[in-house]
């Protein structure tokens, strides 16, 4: 069932909720219009987990929390695969994606993001002691490990059309592979392969490659080159609102508090005054 909600302080959002549905349960149009329904993969480590208990924590979770907030709104989240989480978006089942996105052309145009505020570039790891040709055409009969559909995936397969690189629904099943041998590297973000694995007991053999990858927009400016969050195409409302209630976050350092519980060093260059009050 769609439903759409409509109000609160002129935000138009359309929401969908697992749980009404699972029960048989109607939404009413003025229930809705109280929540926005966020998107979010869960398995992104630092950024997105779902403890034991099974409630959803994370640096993205909790900023958003912070975020709706600030816009007088109540968040709920909606778990899923990270490829189900644009077409989500795109139907309305969803009312925002709370989950880093690349700004790419093509998402671009079809949906609308907020400021960057995770600048978290992509990195291969590898097996210390490894030697490996990362130039275009290289990394000969490597066994690679990629999430479908992000851009990670589409630059391998642009950079490297020799490879069949192998393609997964969430970190987690990556790590498992590359760590029972069954994967030779993996290629993603950043951060979250140094807090997920590099700077853990079980990362002592490996080591990130001594680059880092702008999988984005090419005409995007290296100083904004960061991901971001979406919204429908158009609505302008609460993207205005979602922007803004960042920008009070990093202004007043929450962002940085709230990021600060789940990693030790910062995700965008706006936190450099937080940073320094810190010291």
């Amino acid at each position: 069932m769609r439903i759409t909600a409509t109000g609160l302080a002129g935000i138009a959002l359309a929401a969908f909720t697992t749980a009404a549905v699972t029960m048989g349960t109607a939404i009413t149009p003025a229930a809705a219009a109280e929540k926005l329904i966020v998107g979010n993969e869960g398995t992104y480590p630092p950024f997105s987990m779902v403890e034991p208990s099974g409630a959803l924590t994370g640096i993205e979770p909790e900023l958003m929390r912070e975020a709706c907030k600030r816009m007088g709104v109540e968040c709920e989240f909606a778990v899923m695969d990270f490829q189900a989480l644009i077409p989500s978006l795109l139907q309305g089942k969803i009312g925002a994606l709370g989950s880093q996105l690349t700004p790419l052309p093509e998402r671009k145009a079809r949906m609308n993001f907020t400021i960057p505020i995770i600048f978290n570039h992509d990195a291969f790891v590898y097996k210390k002691g490894k030697s490996y040709d990362f130039g275009k055409g290289g990394l000969k009969d490597a066994r690679v490990g990629v999430q479908s559909g992000t851009p990670q995936a589409k630059y391998v397969a642009t950079t490297y059309p020799h490879l069949q690189p192998a393609l997964y629904t969430n970190p987690d099943q990556m790590k498992l592979d590359l760590l029972n041998g069954r994967l030779d590297m993996v290629f993603g973000a950043n951060l979250n392969w140094t807090s997920s694995l590099i700077d853990t007991p079980d990362g002592k053999d490996w080591q990130l490659a001594n680059f880092t990858v702008w999988t984005g927009d090419p005409s995007v400016p290296e100083a904004e080159r960061g991901s971001s969050w979406a919204v429908p195409k158009g609505d302008t409302a609460l993207l205005e609102k979602m922007d803004a209630a960042l920008k009070s976050m990093i202004a007043d350092c929450s962002f940085t508090t709230i990021r600060a519980r789940f990693l030790s060093v910062p995700i965008a260059p706006m936190e450099a005054a937080c940073v320094a009050k810190a010291k």
